[in-house]
């Protein structure tokens, strides 16, 4: 059982990492939200994984992941929403043409 939680944490941990780097290093707005998403994901995956060795008779940590699912799906409509328009006011969606972002 612990080599399954360490397996998994491994996989969050190498997933956080990666979101990390993705979402510092580019400067493309779309990218940006994917090492985001991807940073939350990994946030999932070990809540996943601590719920599942520690208390895997309670169902609290399902409300939590359903949270977290949510606030992807949240995260991922506005920026995406900001993307779009970024793009069909300037014709661009890299951030380093974004200094200002007026109404």
């Amino acid at each position: 059982m612990i080599l399954e939680l360490m397996i998994a944490l491994t996989a969050g941990a190498a997933m956080f990492g990666t979101g990390l780097y993705g979402a510092l290093s580019q400067t493309n707005l779309v990218m940006i939200i994917m090492g985001v998403e991807l940073v939350l994901a990994a946030a999932l995956v070990n809540l996943v994984a601590f719920w599942r060795y520690l208390h895997p008779e309670e169902p609290a940590a399902q409300m939590f992941v359903l949270i977290i699912m949510a606030v992807m799906a949240v995260e991922m409509t506005v920026g995406f929403g900001i993307a779009i328009a970024r793009f069909r006011s300037r014709g661009s969606v890299e951030m380093e043409e974004a200094r200002e972002l007026k109404g």
